[in-house]
């Protein structure tokens, strides 16, 4: 089973990714899911460890630490450098995918998004 840390400081956004990757259609593509759910940077932190992880989605704009911090510190651990990293985040501007992609994540994905963009 995959299991997927999802880092999102809005409740019904982590709400929203949580039921799209336990979905059956999620399923049926890419397996069942076991979704972790942290509700800040700071509280991935803490469930890091915890892993493995086969994908951490994590949001850019939280109040204690924040995505670009969280991917960052994720890309010189050790035991998550090669973790897939997607943000997801309402800052679209180029500039902004063009930051978060240079510090390792693998796909950036701006908000609102369906269900069907988040399971590709």
């Amino acid at each position: 089973m995959r299991r997927v840390l999802v880092v999102e400081d809005s409740v019904s956004a982590r709400a929203f990714v949580r039921a799209v990757l336990e979905s059956s259609e999620f399923a049926e593509a890419h397996g069942p899911c076991e979704v972790v759910e942290a509700h800040s940077g700071f509280d991935a932190m803490r469930l890091l460890p915890r892993g493995p992880y086969q994908l951490i989605i994590t949001d850019i704009n939280m109040a204690d630490i924040n995505g670009l911090e969280l991917v960052r510190f994720i890309r010189k651990s050790e035991h998550h450098r090669t973790t897939p990293l997607l943000i997801i985040s309402t800052l679209r501007a180029e500039h902004d995918v063009e930051r978060g992609l240079a510090l390792g994540a693998d796909k950036y994905l701006p908000k609102p998004f369906t269900a069907e963009q988040l399971r590709d």
